[in-house]
C-alpha cells in the first residue's frame, strides 16, 4: 500500500481549521470589503460606488461624534483599568493575606458573567431613585447635603457609568498580573534590599519593569475591547442612543445603527474597515513605543 505523503496528512489534520477560516473569516472579510465599496441597503442588490462611503466618513458628524466618544472612553478606561488591576494584583500577591482564594474568586467571577445580565444589574445599581449606589451615597453624605446623580440620564455622568462598569470587569487582567508578579525573581528583591530600597522604590524599579510585558499585553487587549464597546451602552441606554447628549454613543453603536437600523450596510462595512485600521495602527504604535518601555528577560 502506497504511503500517504506527510504533507497530505498534515493538511488533513488542519483541514477543519482551514475550512472554518475560509468560510467564517476570509470569505466574509472579502465580502465586507466589497460591500464597503457599494451602496447596499440589504434588501436590494449592492450598487458599486467606489470609495464614496469612505469619503462620506470625513464629513459625517455622527461618525466624528462616535469616534471622539470612543477615544475619550479608551483614554480613560485603559489607564484606569491597568492601574486598578496592578494594585489589586499586588494586594492579592501579598504574603500572609487571609482569604486570598475568596478575593481572587470575587475579582474574577464578574468576568464570567454575561454582559447582558451584568448590564441589567448595573441599570438597577445606577437607578437614580431606587439604585443601591445612590442609596449608599445618600446614607453617607446626606448630612452634607450631597445626593447621588441620576446616573444614566445626566450628561455629566452617562460616560462615567460606562467607565465604572468597564473597570468593574478587570478580573482577567488582575489574574494575569498576579501570575506575572509571581514570576518576578526573588533575587531582584534581595538585591534591592541590599541597596536600601523601600517598598515604593522596589515597586517602581523592580516590579513594574518585570511585569511590563504583561502590562503591554493587557493594554492591547483593553484597547481592542474599548474600540469595540457595544453591549453595555446598548443595554443600559436602550433606545436612547448613548444617553443624554449622546455622550456615550460609541463607534460600534453607530456602526450597528447604520447596518441594522438605517439599512446602510455598505456604509457600515466601510466603518468596520476603518475601525480595523484604527486598532491595527494604535496596536502598532504601542509595540513601537514598547521597545523603550518594556523589559523582556533573556531566555
Amino acid at each position: 500500500m502506497k504511503k500517504v505523503p506527510a504533507e497530505v496528512v498534515g493538511l488533513a489534520w488542519i483541514s477543519p481549521w482551514l475550512v472554518g477560516f475560509l468560510a467564517f473569516m476570509l470569505v466574509p472579510a472579502g465580502m465586507s470589503m466589497y460591500y464597503s465599496l457599494t451602496d447596499f441597503p440589504l434588501l436590494e442588490s449592492p450598487l458599486w460606488i467606489g470609495a464614496d462611503n469612505y469619503a462620506r466618513l470625513l464629513t459625517d458628524p455622527d461618525f466624528h461624534l462616535s469616534l471622539r466618544n470612543t477615544v475619550v472612553y479608551a483614554g480613560v478606561v485603559i489607564p484606569l483599568s491597568i492601574t486598578v488591576a496592578v494594585i489589586l494584583a499586588a494586594l492579592l500577591n501579598t504574603r500572609g493575606l487571609r482569604w486570598k482564594r475568596f478575593f481572587e474568586a470575587a475579582i474574577f467571577i464578574p468576568t464570567l458573567m454575561p454582559l447582558v445580565a451584568a448590564s441589567m444589574i448595573w441599570m438597577w445599581l445606577f437607578n437614580g431613585q431606587y439604585g443601591l449606589i445612590n442609596a449608599l451615597i445618600s446614607r453617607m453624605l446626606s448630612p452634607l447635603g450631597i445626593t447621588g446623580p441620576n446616573w444614566l440620564f445626566e450628561t455629566r455622568t452617562a460616560m462615567a457609568a460606562v467607565v465604572i462598569i468597564a473597570v468593574w470587569g478587570v478580573g482577567q487582567a488582575v489574574i494575569l498580573f498576579v501570575a506575572a508578579l509571581r514570576e518576578v525573581p526573588e533575587q531582584l528583591y534581595e538585591a534591592a534590599d541590599i541597596d536600601g530600597m523601600g517598598p515604593v522604590r522596589k515597586f517602581f524599579h523592580v516590579t513594574l519593569p518585570m511585569i511590563s510585558p504583561m502590562i503591554l499585553f493587557n493594554t492591547i487587549t483593553l484597547l481592542i475591547g474599548a474600540f469595540q464597546v457595544f453591549v453595555v451602552p446598548f443595554i443600559i441606554f436602550q433606545k436612547d442612543k448613548g444617553g443624554p447628549g449622546r455622550t456615550a454613543y460609541f463607534y460600534t453603536s453607530y456602526l450597528y445603527d447604520n447596518a441594522f437600523v438605517y439599512g446602510q450596510f455598505g456604509y457600515a462595512c466601510a466603518m468596520a474597515w476603518v475601525q480595523l485600521l484604527i486598532i491595527l495602527s494604535l496596536t502598532g504604535l504601542l509595540f513601537l513605543v514598547s521597545r523603550r518601555l518594556v523589559f523582556y528577560r533573556a531566555g
